[in-house]
């Protein structure tokens, strides 16, 4: 009996919990490849994060390098602080990276294009999150239609997709399906302003976001804070 070749897909793998869920999920049903991005981050542990889980998995990845710093206006990637402790959801923050997942998707639809690979998966998520404009199903389904209107290899039958499976789940919903799927956690980073050690502060939003989401789950959190 001859194996079921699987499809092919990227995936968005950021090194934090959501990304890392969604690569669990892919990699039930697709040969992954996953794209980590360096652009100027302050909290650079998540990508060395995102090359352990990635190496855990056994996947190829590709790392792309690119200056975000050099546009500023984000707590990300300027000499801006880091906002704790506030209202999430109630404005859109100053961690906001601008343009940042137009860009990241704009990479993955390239390396689809050249692999001819009609799946990409990205772990963006409209519920417990910080009120980025481009984490919103909206934003989602202009990219998908862009990608389609706009490459090559998507004018014939075979359409691209941007696959988006955590997007209507809570931060609980999304842990308790990633241990489903034997997410290792503790390989995860989310915080945004780490020590110099690579502790999560405990306070910014992803931190926030990232206790409540285990407490809520009921999961023990493996996350080492300050």
């Amino acid at each position: 009996m001859s194996l079921k070749i699987k499809k092919q897909c990227v995936v968005l793998l950021s090194g934090g919990l959501d990304s890392s869920t969604v690569l669990n999920i892919a990699l039930e049903n697709y040969d992954v490849t996953a794209l980590i991005f360096d652009y100027g981050q302050r909290h650079k542990f998540e990508i060395s994060a995102a090359k352990k889980i990635a190496k855990a998995a056994d996947i190829p990845i590709k790392l792309i390098k690119i200056d975000l710093k050099q546009f500023g206006n984000s707590a990300l990637t300027d000499n801006i602080e880091v906002p704790k402790n506030q209202d999430i959801g109630k404005e859109i923050p100053i961690t906001y990276v601008p343009v940042r997942n137009t860009i990241f998707l704009s990479y993955a639809l390239a390396l689809a294009e050249v692999n001819n690979i009609f799946d990409i998966f990205i772990g963006v998520n409209a519920l417990d999150y910080s009120g980025y404009p481009d984490c919103r199903p909206e934003f989602i389904e202009a990219f998908e239609k862009m990608a389609n209107e706009g490459t090559k290899f998507s004018q014939g039958k075979q359409k691209i997709r941007i696959h988006t499976p955590l997007i209507n789940l809570t931060k609980a919903q999304i842990i308790s399906e990633g241990t489903k799927l034997n997410v290792n956690y503790a390989l995860t980073h989310s915080c945004y302003d780490p020590s110099i050690d690579g502790l999560s502060c405990g306070e910014c939003d992803a931190c926030i976001l990232r206790k409540e989401g285990f407490k809520t789950a009921g999961i023990y959190d493996p996350t080492r804070y300050i």
